[in-house]
């Protein structure tokens, strides 16, 4: 058997994806190079990827087996520490495939779970992260005692690691439902806050994991909030009072968002992100420097629309501007410039975007003005007596 005894410094790991008829190969690069920077941001280094084309995952081994024996032999041979596939796993694919490998297997959903519990600053961020965590495991739990299990049927020989699996699925529904229940009054005592910071316009920075939403913070209320080029940086919510010329409203740092974010995750977060749904406005903070900024774009739209607040006005701050290129035909010359590109979401955004440079606050006075023109109409509202602003 192949020596995997924790080495010093950072966790070799190989990435395992799939191309399928729901996800071509072009798609299943990008979640792969995302994946490589969430196995990074985890402290683990990427020594090889490997994929396989197939019509849907295999429902033993996700992969081939001729493609499993490959990664099996460069394991051995490397003596990787960790795999770690991009999709979620199935308790008996889990199973099956830490047997084969003889080492640590990961899937995408248990690898970001894993960032959130040590990013989790907060009481009530861990919380919610443990209760996800817990919900993750318990389909799971029979892995977890491999060496407990029977190895015969029928009467006698009913071992202890029934018994020990059972009784620690009851241990996890217990701790579930005391998370739940904690839960439940700490969103009682957070919505007993939201009510009473009044009726000041609210706002509240959302988009894709890493686009520079708690940098754009630190520069329009001048706190300090962590700022980091790591996925998921910020986990808790932080609200600050923010005054725009003579307008004060209320500006909310939220969790990023990523594509295939952890179901657990996302029922975990819903109180945390009660904050998204009871904003006057979202600030829709894009990273336009990224080659694939319109897909983050949909998939934040997507949670969206799970939470209900497609509605919601917008406006879409394209962030980081210092770092754009322009995109180049096939013959490598540029095929746009930045004001074209800003002319076509103009129209498509009917006016309600602003490009920015939130790190060298580029731009910002523009921001600030169609800040305070949206905010400016629902004060008026709310507060039509308010006649400094006019």
């Amino acid at each position: 058997m192949i020596d995997r005894r924790p080495r010093q410094g950072p966790e070799r790991c190989v990435l395992v994806g799939a191309v399928t008829r729901l996800q071509d190969e072009t798609k299943a690069n990008e979640y792969l190079d995302e994946l490589r920077f969430l196995a990074e941001t985890a402290g683990a280094e990427t020594v090889a990827v490997f994929s396989q084309k197939l019509d849907k995952p295999d429902p033993k081994l996700f992969l081939g087996s001729g493609k499993m024996d490959e990664i099996k032999a460069y394991l051995d041979a490397e003596e990787v520490d960790l795999v770690i596939f991009d999709d979620e796993l199935s308790p008996s694919q889990l199973k099956n495939i830490e047997r084969l490998f003889e080492c640590k297997v990961m899937d995408r959903t248990n690898l970001i779970l894993d960032i959130f519990a040590a990013r989790a600053q907060t009481s009530y961020a861990r919380t919610q992260v443990e209760l996800a965590q817990y919900e993750y495991l318990l389909p799971r739990l029979t892995r977890m005692w491999t060496h407990l299990e029977r190895q015969k049927g029928g009467i006698g020989m009913r071992g202890p690691g029934e018994t020990q699996i059972e009784t620690d699925r009851r241990i996890i529904k217990q701790k579930i439902a005391h998370l739940k229940e904690k839960l439940t009054v700490i969103d009682r005592q957070m919505a007993t806050q939201r009510g009473n910071r009044g009726a000041l316009v609210r706002m509240a920075l959302i988009g894709y994991t890493n686009v520079g939403k708690s940098t754009l913070m630190n520069a329009l209320s001048k706190s300090e909030v962590l700022a980091e080029n790591k996925l998921f940086a910020t986990l808790d919510t932080t609200v600050r009072k923010v005054v725009v010329g003579n307008l004060p409203f209320l500006l909310t740092d939220t969790v990023g968002f990523i594509r295939k974010l952890p179901t657990q995750l996302v029922e975990s977060f819903k109180s945390t992100l009660d904050e998204v749904r009871e904003a006057d406005i979202l600030l829709h903070v894009v990273d336009v420097a990224h080659p694939n900024y319109e897909d983050h774009m949909e998939s934040v739209a997507a949670i969206l629309q799970e939470l209900g607040c497609q509605d919601t006005p917008q406006i879409v701050v394209f962030n980081k501007i210092d770092a754009w290129t322009a995109p180049t035909d096939d013959e490598g010359r540029p095929a746009g410039t930045l004001d074209e590109l800003k002319s076509a979401w103009a129209r498509r955004t009917n006016g309600q975007c602003v490009f920015i440079s939130a790190l060298h606050k580029d731009q910002f006075d523009a921001l600030r003005d169609m800040i305070y023109r949206n905010a400016s109409t629902i004060h008026a509202v709310r507060f039509p007596f308010d006649t400094f602003l006019y």
